[in-house]
């Protein structure tokens, strides 16, 4: 039999993809989500398909001022927060000779930076009351460069050395990075170079449901307040990377 969650959770990203699948999970679970992304008529359709458990609120993630508010809607609809899931991400991935800085410039934004806002937002009150959970979803390019992922690939590394910054700064707040494998999402969809676009039409399709990823956040926050599990990479079973 599969524990209750009895939290308040925040996820990002929740219009699609893993973001999506978590908060069905989680809300299966019987936690209590906040879940938040660009996409405000999705949220909402999501949010009345599950019930009063879940509420949301538009956020783009790179604005630190509108993760703030985010968090803060989330007190007080539900009287504290136990633990955010930084899931929002995009990956256009091209080569560096095609001098993509703006696309280089929005990976950084969304990826790293949304991340840190994340952890801003909600740091004070875990910190007050003693207790919390981040959990950051990365991917395996937090541990590998491949031709055409150098700056996903640093940012999703950079992503690894915070979560493990914040579980050594903080003994009371657990920290969970999650690498996903290729999985089965609109993640690679802004991809504008023409070959690389090509590539992932054919692997994305192929890789995890996001399900997959879902029941890896599930069993992080299950466990008790004394056991910490930093890092889980999840691949499918026949992935070489």
């Amino acid at each position: 039999m599969t524990s209750k969650i009895d939290k308040v959770v925040l996820i990002t990203g929740a219009s699609s993809g893993i973001g999506e699948a978590t908060t069905r999970e989680l809300a299966a679970a019987g936690a209590r989500l906040f879940i938040g992304a660009r996409r405000g008529t999705r949220l909402e359709a999501l949010a009345d398909e599950l019930g009063e458990n879940v509420a949301w609120r538009e956020l783009d993630v790179t604005d630190g001022s509108a993760f703030d508010a985010f968090a803060g809607a989330a007190k007080e609809r539900f009287g504290r927060i136990d633990a955010l899931v930084n899931n929002a991400g995009v990956m256009p991935l091209s080569m560096l000779a095609a001098l993509k800085r703006d696309e280089w410039k929005r990976m950084i934004d969304v990826n790293i930076h949304g991340v840190l806002n994340g952890i801003a937002a909600v740091l004070p009150d875990f910190i007050a009351q003693k207790n919390g959970h981040v959990i950051n979803i990365a991917s395996i390019a937090a541990r590998i460069v491949m031709p055409s992922s150098s700056v996903y690939s640093a940012t999703k590394h950079a992503v690894r050395a915070i979560t493990e910054g914040l579980r050594q700064e903080h003994d009371m707040i657990r920290t969970t990075l999650i690498s996903p494998g290729p999985t089965a999402t609109e993640l690679g969809h802004d991809v504008t170079d023409p070959d690389i676009a090509a590539m992932l039409k054919v692997s994305i399709p192929q890789g995890m449901s996001p399900d997959a990823i879902a029941r890896a956040i599930r069993y992080a926050l299950e466990q008790p307040d004394s056991v910490d599990v930093n890092e889980l990479v999840v691949r499918p079973t026949a992935s070489a990377m």
